[in-house]
């Protein structure tokens, strides 16, 4: 297929501005990955620090229950 100059110049404009979005759109999905990613680990941090005051406050003696720590006010 034949294209005249101007139209394939046209054409390859059209390309390389799609081009252009595309990674744009690229580095948005990479950081967002990344910024979930940092999320995720502190999430698992988090997780593991309560498990462990958990396992920690069952240690300390008697299993506690709930109702002993009621506030003042009940």
């Amino acid at each position: 297929m034949d294209y005249p100059p101007n139209e394939l110049a046209e054409r390859l404009t059209e390309l390389e501005i799609k081009s252009s979005y595309a990674e744009d759109l690229l580095e948005q999905l990479n950081m967002t990955i990344y910024r979930q990613q940092q999320q995720i680990d502190s999430l698992i941090l988090q997780v593991a620090q309560l498990k462990q005051q958990s396992q920690n406050a069952g240690q300390d003696g008697a299993a506690r229950n709930l109702r002993d720590e009621l506030p003042p006010h009940y």
